[in-house]
């Protein structure tokens, strides 16, 4: 019941109203029996210095952000860690008694939906397909927890030389590569465990998948391939995957445990993550159908 104890934390983010961050947060609130409300709200990079101004005023207790937000947010704050740093993006901020410190979740987000199924990233061979916003979070979190060598495959374009300086900056074990080369990615496959499409490719009624199926064919049922989108549920490419026998993993895991992260941030508990990746399971499903 909201009373007036009830703390207040949202999402800021334009559009806003399509999130599932409501029901994902919301469902953990309930079931944890902490007070506190998750609200969407639709605010441009325009109106983000004054959202930030009431978090301090009205100290309300944190907030996620998406993209262009998560960029934008980084002067306005007290603060900002380690691997926020590293990215130059912030997809939690946490209001600290009036100090604003940003944080970014969503790289350790896809470790703990693989760590779930007690799969580990530490030295173990990754190829991450992608190095847009939640490729360089998945590569930055396979550093960090240990990953044998990270094999990234960049479209060649004007930024390809200063993206990989940047990533290959961050480890010895990164190295970038043209994503035009379909025998370099075959290859990187075979030396592989674990396959991440961080791509937009496959995405709503997208038909097409991330690599051809030559490469595609290199894929053996020793493989764990995940896929940072969730609707839908199951991708062509993680349905190519699954003929193929690997172990596959849509983008809810990794969606409800980046959440995880910054619910924890905030409230001091873990989220009750079984419940709620059934329910966003469900809305997903539901959409899909409508």
């Amino acid at each position: 019941m909201i009373d007036g104890h009830t703390k207040l934390f949202g999402l800021l983010a334009h559009p806003a109203a399509h999130s599932l961050s409501p029901l994902i947060h919301n469902t953990s609130f309930k079931v944890t029996g902490i007070n506190g409300v998750y609200l969407a709200f639709d605010v441009t990079s325009d109106g983000l210095p004054d959202s930030l101004a009431a978090m301090r005023a009205m100290n309300i207790g944190g907030f996620n952000l998406s993209m262009p937000l998560k960029t934008d947010v980084i002067p306005l704050l007290d603060e900002i860690t380690p691997r926020a740093e590293r990215l130059q993006a912030v997809n939690t901020v946490i209001n600290r008694d009036g100090r604003l410190v940003g944080d970014s979740t969503d790289g350790q987000g896809w470790v703990d939906s693989l760590k779930q199924d007690d799969i580990t990233i530490d030295e173990k061979v990754v190829t991450v397909l992608g190095s847009g916003g939640a490729g360089r979070a998945i590569i930055s979190a396979a550093v960090d927890a240990g990953a044998q060598k990270v094999y990234v495959f960049k479209r060649t374009n004007d930024i390809f030389e200063s993206r990989k300086e940047q990533l290959e900056s961050w480890s010895d074990v990164v190295e970038v590569l043209p994503y035009e080369d379909e025998a370099m990615i075959a290859q990187a496959f075979d030396e592989s465990q674990i396959i991440a499409n961080s791509t937009n490719v496959g995405m709503a009624g997208d038909q097409s998948t991330p690599v051809s199926k030559a490469v595609i064919s290199h894929l053996t049922p020793q493989h764990i391939v995940t896929d940072a989108i969730y609707f839908p549920l199951e991708t062509p490419f993680i349905r190519a995957a699954k003929q193929r026998g690997s172990h596959t993993y849509n983008g809810i895991g990794m969606l409800v445990n980046q959440a995880a992260g910054s619910f924890l941030e905030w409230t001091g508990q873990r989220m009750p993550v079984q419940p709620v990746i059934e329910a966003v399971h469900t809305a997903v499903q539901q959409r899909q159908q409508n």
